[in-house]
């Protein structure tokens, strides 16, 4: 099922391709429409129009586009495959920002591993997916320092819990795997 969300500046497309995302978290598209929301507030977007994609998938499809993107045989919580470069787009045209896509499996067992509740989990996902889209990154402290201290803000924004700390939440959800 693919919802196609607008704002003034960012179009959203979002498709779930996995039915448990909407058994474990009824409102998870509400959950995600928020977090990618606030993360592109808190960025530098581009002018004029742009698109963003979101995909809630499951493991085995993650593996696979691990596979193939990252030379990586294993299924990942979160993956962003950037879009047009911001700068370079001047024919009119929507600026892509691009993909960010999670899996059901591994966001739920990491969310319940780390005693989170699987909203939280998959708020903090998408805003480090969209994040790494607008240009952020970890690859080195640095990096990784500026990157989660935006994450942490806005997490905190949305009423999450620092990410970084365990213990913080009780694991919420109805969907067993």
């Amino acid at each position: 099922m693919a919802d196609i969300i607008s704002s003034p500046l960012v179009e959203i497309a979002l498709t779930v391709l996995d039915e448990r995302w909407s058994k474990a978290l009824p409102e998870g598209e509400a959950v995600v429409r928020r977090a990618a929301a606030a993360a592109l507030e808190k960025t530098a977007l581009p002018k004029g129009p742009a698109e963003l994609s979101l995909a809630l998938t499951d493991d085995e499809a993650m593996r696979k586009l691990n596979r193939d993107y990252c030379d990586m045989d294993v299924p990942t919580n979160v993956l962003s495959f950037e879009g047009d470069t911001i700068q370079n787009n001047k024919n009119g045209s929507p600026t892509m920002l691009g993909d960010v896509v999670i899996a059901f499996e591994t966001t739920f067992s990491e969310a319940r591993a780390q005693g989170k509740t699987l909203s939280d989990h998959l708020s903090h996902l998408v805003v480090h997916g969209v994040l790494h889209l607008m240009g952020y990154d970890h690859i080195d402290n640095p990096a990784a320092n500026e990157m989660e201290a935006l994450e942490r803000d806005i997490l905190v924004q949305l009423g999450i819990a620092d990410p970084y700390e365990s213990g913080m939440q009780t694991f919420v959800s109805e969907e067993k795997i």
